[in-house]
């Protein structure tokens, strides 16, 4: 952009917030609120307190926010992995029997193999 046009949009701008500024100063809510602020702080110097000092008496839940700061989020506990479950296999062609947690068992890999895996989960009993 050129200097030129960046001098016409600052001032274009100024304005734009002067206008802003001025339809401001007419609103009675903002009156409203700018002499409740002076009385607040004339309250607050009259018993020597300060902002901080409101505040904690106020927010006897811890609710309110300091300005510019997140909320601290609770503590949340980290759910817990979920242990798995003993299966039992019995292979009715040879009588063995497996009992595993996971599906990497060297023998039970190798009855998938052979029989398939649908077999061979056919052949499984929940244990705990």
């Amino acid at each position: 952009m050129s200097l030129i046009n960046e001098f016409r949009s600052t001032e274009a701008a100024i304005k734009q917030l002067q206008e802003r500024l001025q339809a401001l100063k007419q609103d009675d809510k903002l009156q409203k609120e700018l002499d409740f602020e002076a009385k607040l702080r004339e309250l607050m110097a009259e018993y020597g307190k300060s902002l901080p000092d409101i505040l904690a008496l106020l927010d006897s839940e811890g609710k309110i926010v300091k300005a510019g700061r997140q909320p601290r989020a609770a503590k949340v506990e980290a759910p817990t992995k979920r242990t798995r479950k003993v299966k039992q296999y019995k292979n009715p062609h040879t009588g063995e029997v497996i009992e595993t947690k996971g599906g990497n068992h060297k023998t039970l890999k190798e009855w998938k193999a052979t029989w398939g895996g649908d077999t061979v989960e056919s052949w499984v009993t929940l244990l705990d």
